[in-house]
């Protein structure tokens, strides 16, 4: 076996079924691969070696006495270090909480572990997920397995980064405003943010209860559609296999979505467009809803909750917070209750504008991010001449639909000149997250051949 080659959930289940090697080989290459690259990407706080090799035995002689394995066993898995996990730390990405250990799985992990995953350890992130390039100020900036110069985007960035670089085959991330989409756009992998409410965040150091999901980043759609119907217990690799695209409506945004863009990501956006429609899909231009204030909107009500869930951190350890998280907390509790509710009022403005116009289409279609990820340490953009607020500016193509709760999947789209990944956001109605899964899907097959092999072969050039 050769753990250069990047292995699916598919390949990786029939090895395991024909006995070609067991769960202990696997694992012990997966965590070789993260011990020998993590000072290269640092995309790990915790390795678990002794109870991922302590899992891997078990399912090795498990494996022994059946055939009857879950697609998802001895699958080689992360999680962001904001999921609590049994007797393991649970860092939150901070100095506060370097030291907690939680007595309780969430829910999600608990979910993932009953389908005889092997945990390899617990991802880097932006401190408590306030940020969107996962520059920790506490265990260093994650880099991005495309150029370690550049970000992988946050605040899960280090679970993108390591599905990007073949450190793990799945990672469950967390999204309160962008926090799986643009980490995923920005390491060249798929992520899923559900419809809101269908993933539990319990045991999840929260930001906002309004705003924030829980879910997961993979290197194709298809290992993502595996690991999503133990996730959300439903099926969607059987439709998803066999869908075809003609006379699928997919919304092209006239406004909004199209402005404040670089002009490069754009380009390649467009060519995403004429390809879905190559493959049969309707093009149908819309308009967006005003939804020029949903940052502040998001903002609000994001800041409000965060103060009253962190209240004792910020009343206590206020100066043990990295300094722009620091700022963040400072700010937290500016919000009246008048400007929260009128806030939580307007999201149902969102929901109702949103609504009618998912009449009209099947999907919406978008860029993930307006711009492709920046250098680590960059924390404004200049687009059109104007000077942007980084962390705003990555979120706004993304925001809204944590607001409203409808489900949106990143895939990759191309390349910049600079061999920088771009993300393809497709969005639908909630609950229907099998349209996702076949648009992406499908999408992937015709197009992104090339994109991974690229990838794929990038990371070998490394070694």
């Amino acid at each position: 076996m050769d753990l250069l080659k990047r292995y699916t959930i598919e390949e990786l289940n029939k090895g395991y079924l024909n006995k070609d090697f067991s769960p202990v080989e696997i694992t012990k290459m997966y965590l070789e691969e993260i011990k020998e690259k993590n000072t290269t990407y640092n995309a790990f706080i915790t390795i678990t070696e002794e109870n991922a090799l302590k899992q891997a035995k078990y399912l090795e002689a498990k494996m022994m006495t059946t055939n009857d394995l879950s697609m998802l066993f001895g699958i080689p898995i992360s999680y962001k270090d904001i999921i609590e996990t049994k007797n393991i730390l649970t860092t939150n990405g901070s100095f506060i909480d370097r030291n907690y250990v939680s007595k309780l799985n969430a829910p999600i992990v608990n979910t993932l572990n009953s389908q005889d995953t092997i945990m390899l350890g617990k991802n880097n992130l932006h401190e408590f997920a306030f940020g969107v390039t996962s520059n920790n100020p506490h265990y260093g900036a994650v880099r991005n397995p495309w150029n370690i110069e550049y970000t992988a985007g946050g605040s899960s960035g280090g679970s993108a980064a390591a599905v990007s670089a073949n450190q793990s085959i799945i990672s469950i991330g967390t999204d309160t405003g962008a926090s799986i989409r643009v980490p995923a756009a920005s390491c060249g992998v798929v992520g899923l943010k559900a419809t809101k409410g269908r993933v539990s965040t319990q045991n999840v150091t929260g930001i906002s209860w309004t705003l924030d999901h829980v879910g997961p980043i993979a290197a194709n759609m298809k290992d993502l559609a595996i690991v999503s119907e133990t996730i959300l217990n439903e099926p969607f690799v059987e439709e998803m296999s066999n869908y075809n695209l003609k006379g699928l409506k997919i919304g092209v945004p006239k406004n909004y979505f199209n402005e404040k863009v670089d002009e490069e990501s754009y380009t390649i956006f467009q060519k995403s467009l004429t390809q879905l429609e190559e493959l049969g899909a309707i093009l149908i231009e819309v308009e967006i809803p005003n939804i020029n204030d949903n940052s502040i909107i998001g903002t609000t009500i994001a800041l409000s909750e965060a103060y009253y869930l962190h209240r004792n951190n910020i009343e206590n350890k206020i100066s043990e917070y990295g300094e722009d998280v620091r700022q963040i907390m400072l700010a937290s509790n500016s919000f009246s209750a008048h400007q929260y509710i009128t806030a939580l009022k307007r999201i149902k403005e969102y929901e109702i504008e949103f609504n009618r116009l998912f009449t009209k289409i099947d999907v919406l279609a978008t860029l993930t991010m307006p711009s492709p990820p920046q250098r680590i340490g960059i924390d404004e953009i200049i687009i059109g001449g104007k000077t942007e607020d980084l962390f705003g500016y990555m979120c706004r193509n993304n925001y809204i639909f944590n607001m409203i709760g409808f489900p949106a999947v990143s895939l990759p789209c191309g390349l910049t000149k600079n061999n920088l990944p771009v993300g393809l956001q497709l969005v639908s109605f909630p609950y229907n997250e099998q349209i996702l899964f076949n648009v992406g899907y499908s999408f992937e097959s015709s197009f992104l051949k090339g994109f991974y092999e690229k990838r794929d072969t990038s990371l070998l050039a490394l070694e």
